[in-house]
This record gives C-alpha cells, sequence and structure tokens, in this order.
C-alpha cells in the first residue's frame, strides 16, 4: 500500500493521537454545527453537488446501499429519495454525527430504508460482494490510509457494482483559484471557530484538500486498485469533483 501525502494531514498538531483518533473527535465536536456550516460555507451547491453525485447511481439502480462517511446521513436520505433503494447502511467513526443522522432519519420516517452504525472504512464489517453501490461524500480525505480504504470498498461491493465519491478538488483558472484560496485559508476557518467553536477542523479541511491526490490522479489509484471503468467529472469550475469506478 503507497501512503500519500494527506494520509498525514491531521485536523490537530500537538495531539499525539492517530488520524482516525483525531477525525472521529472533530467531528464529534463540531456535529451540533455541521450540517449548518455545510450550507452556509457552500451558500447551499454543496446540496447540488449531492445531487449530482447520487444520480452517477441512476443507471445501475442499487438496490442496497453503503454509504461510507455518511456523517449526519445527508446522502444516504437523498440517495433514498432519488434512487429508492431497498436498504442503505452508512457507517461513520463519529458518534456524534452519527447521533444527528439518525434524528433525521427518524423525523423522516426512513428507519426502513436507512440504518446508520459505527464503522471504519479501512475495516469494513461486511462480507465480500454485500453491495450493490457504495457512496463517500467528503470523506476519502478523511481516510487515515487511502488505498486500504478503497481496497475495503472495493471488497465489499458486489461485482458490477459502483464507487461514487464526492470529494473536494483545486480549480484549474487562476482567478478562481485565487479567490477559493483566500476564503478556504481566511473565512472557513474563522466561520468555523464562530460557529462551531472550532477553527482547526476548518483549518484542517484546507490542508486536507491541498495534498489530496485529485483528478487523473485519485482515478490511476482507483484502475491500480482493480477498479474498471473509472471516470472524473469536476464540478463548479473544479471546486468540486465527482469520481466513479466499478467493480
Amino acid at each position: 500500500m503507497t501512503d500519500y501525502a494527506h494520509d498525514t494531514v491531521v485536523p490537530y498538531k500537538d495531539s499525539e493521537l492517530a488520524k482516525k483518533q483525531q477525525v472521529a473527535g472533530m467531528f464529534n465536536d463540531i456535529a451540533f454545527r455541521y450540517d449548518f456550516l455545510n450550507r452556509f460555507l457552500s451558500a447551499g451547491i454543496d446540496i447540488r453537488w449531492r445531487k449530482k453525485a447520487i444520480k452517477q447511481l441512476l443507471k445501475t439502480q442499487p438496490k442496497t446501499i453503503l454509504d461510507v462517511a455518511t456523517g449526519t446521513a445527508d446522502v444516504a436520505i437523498m440517495a433514498s429519495g432519488i434512487l429508492k433503494p431497498t436498504k442503505i447502511t452508512g457507517i461513520d467513526i463519529s458518534d456524534g454525527m452519527l447521533e444527528l443522522g439518525r434524528k433525521k432519519i427518524q423525523k423522516l420516517g426512513l428507519e426502513s430504508t436507512i440504518e446508520l452504525l459505527n464503522g471504519d472504512c479501512e475495516t469494513i464489517n461486511f462480507k465480500n460482494d454485500s453491495f450493490d453501490a457504495v457512496t463517500v461524500a467528503f470523506g476519502v480525505r478523511n481516510f487515515e490510509n487511502l488505498e486500504k480504504g478503497l481496497a475495503e470498498i472495493l471488497r465489499v461491493l458486489k461485482p458490477g457494482g459502483k464507487l461514487v465519491v464526492l470529494e473536494f478538488s483545486k480549480p484549474k483558472s487562476a482567478v478562481v483559484k485565487a479567490f477559493y484560496n483566500f476564503y478556504m485559508k481566511i473565512i472557513c476557518p474563522v466561520a468555523g471557530k464562530i460557529f462551531s467553536k472550532n477553527r482547526d477542523a476548518y483549518q484542517y479541511l484546507d490542508e486536507s484538500i491541498q495534498k489530496f491526490p485529485e483528478g487523473k490522479n485519485f482515478t490511476n489509484i482507483l484502475d491500480n486498485l482493480g477498479y474498471k471503468n473509472t471516470y472524473t467529472k469536476p464540478l463548479s469550475l473544479g471546486i468540486c469533483s465527482i469520481y466513479c469506478g466499478e467493480k
């Protein structure tokens, strides 16, 4: 397994905890403001991004879906409406986020379709060939070992099953890039500090995006792990990207 620069980016540099524990702690800290800050910092565009990602699965009509790094279950809830699968399982390492997700699911009466479990992407607690599709929205940057997590996802996908990843990327245009860098380095950490009392979480967001192997680099990783028919779709001038691959 190759180590990538982003594997070593952690939320709290002075902590001795492993990345996984730090990420879980960080999301527990900001869980109460997570959904609000997503909408606020992206001006609501993140909802459109998630819809576009889920629609990559329209052709295959998956019946069983695993949503990795499900957080507060935004993608799981949206996928249940768009794709009408029989079962969605969401896994996450943050109990704080899962608790909020379960409340949302209960409120919408979706308990029979969506189940949330504490689970780690690098040791997914399901048998080989368990799911028709796997989704990961803004979660692969937080994997402690990127290849290990992606290999585990491939293992639990059924043959012909599809992975859809939604992740931040860096815009190519110089003008957009300048604005984007200012926004990520200055605005996000300040907003994070004001609203969630956690500046580090939003500084980590920027650092992990800067070091993430995006675009062709990411689809190359998928190819090398054995995924087929991989492709990428940049969204919103390259601020975000969809990556797909099949088993």
